[in-house]
């Protein structure tokens, strides 16, 4: 999986959880040749790979143990784990929307690695306890509709989604659509605790951790949810109750394109061509999680914008790993962290392989971007639920 011998880095996970598939094990090969994936030698992996046009080579048993020596001396920064089981991986996102939509949906669909599209329906009845591995559509969990109020309130697309969500909050028994959007939140929050994985991405990043900070807070003005904001809220703000952020002030205005100080789009001023952040090195050995997390054939990742570009870095907890940081602005691009059982990843931006997406945009085909290491992030933490788990140290 190094940058110089894998023709496509992308397909090369899809290989790893087809493998998975058929109840056999894999060893992630951490911090060797870009984080490489030891399979089993058998025809039909070795004919998948053919198909799928994945770079791979045939080693000896003699030649694995000599690799697997070397990765387990204590010299090197280089670690082993068994991945088990394939994942069951599942994407909230609304019905009817095109997987092109999301940089999620297309890098599974790429990849060829299965999911399960569930929405707030599928939520608020507990079905999330299906499944190892959640991501999060681009969704706003504030009820504020992605704050596109002031420059698209006429579209026929915005006009249509806000009815469609008012019209599924009233089936489930709410009477605002910022209502059920806070359960929904609340039963992802118990997801992650009880055990569970979730990854998110733009503003589904930020959005849920103010929607969990404003649990009991009416932060929508009237064209949002038909009544006025509770008078105060920003003092209002529970900062205990979020994941991963701390100290944000809310953006008032509905006329505005944002949704809080945690968002560093409009504070950045980074050319785009040399927007990169670089990613942290982790000890293999004693740091397992975040070295998965960061697997890469490069350590410095092509930037991209979204509405959730990246994070202010003094607004992240204490307690979150900062993964991916452009150091020279203060800012966070992806960050990690463990919530009761379980883990989160958020990631800033909204498409590794397309700067500066808009609305209407043409989707991006992966096929150009077969080696893409913005990509390669996301696909890191659909296999992190197969890696055998430790006990964790307390």
């Amino acid at each position: 999986m190094d940058a110089e011998s894998q023709a496509e880095h992308l397909k090369a996970y899809g290989i790893t959880y087809w493998t998975l598939e058929r109840q056999m094990k894999a060893k992630w090969l951490l911090n060797y040749r870009g984080g490489s994936f030891l399979l089993p030698d058998a025809a039909d992996i070795r004919k998948e790979c053919q198909i799928r046009g994945v770079s791979f080579e045939v080693i000896s048993d003699a030649q694995a143990n000599s690799i697997l020596e070397e990765i387990s001396s204590p010299s090197q920064n280089m670690e082993a784990v068994v991945l088990e089981k394939a994942p069951k991986v599942a994407v909230y996102s609304p019905k009817g929307n095109q997987p092109w939509d999301d940089a999620v949906t297309m890098v599974l669909t790429y990849a060829e690695i299965p999911y399960e599209t569930v929405y707030d329906e599928e939520v608020l009845s507990d079905q999330l306890l299906l499944f190892d591995w959640l991501h999060l559509h681009h969704e706003d969990f504030t009820g504020q509709y992605g704050k596109f109020y002031r420059n698209y309130r006429a579209a026929p697309w915005y006009i249509e989604n806000k009815r469609s969500a008012e019209a599924l909050a009233t089936k489930l028994g709410y009477s605002k659509v910022s209502e059920s959007k806070r359960d929904v939140a609340l039963k992802i929050r118990d997801y992650v605790i009880g055990g569970g994985f979730m990854f998110a991405m733009c503003s589904a990043t930020d959005s849920f951790d103010i929607a969990l900070a404003a649990e009991d807070v009416d932060i929508c003005e009237p064209m949002f949810d038909g009544d006025s904001s509770d008078s105060g809220y920003q003092s209002k703000l529970d900062f205990s109750k979020s994941f991963a952020f701390k100290d944000f002030t809310l953006e008032r205005s509905p006329m505005v394109y944002e949704f809080s100080s945690i968002d560093m789009t409009t504070k950045r001023s980074v050319k785009k061509e040399i927007d990169y952040f670089s990613l942290m090195d982790y000890s293999a050995k004693w740091d397992p999680i975040p070295c998965m997390l960061v697997q890469n054939h490069t350590a410095l990742v092509k930037g991209f914008m979204g509405q959730t570009t990246s994070f202010q870095r003094d607004q992240v907890k204490s307690n979150v790993l900062v993964m991916g940081e452009l150091k020279t602005n203060g800012e966070a691009r992806y960050i990690h962290g463990i919530r009761g059982k379980g883990f989160f990843t958020f990631y800033g931006g909204h498409d590794p392989e397309d700067y500066q997406h808009r609305v209407g945009d043409a989707k991006t085909e992966l096929a150009l971007h077969p080696n893409s290491p913005g990509y390669r992030l996301i696909l890191n933490n659909v296999l992190f639920p197969a890696a055998k788990k430790k006990k964790q140290k307390t």
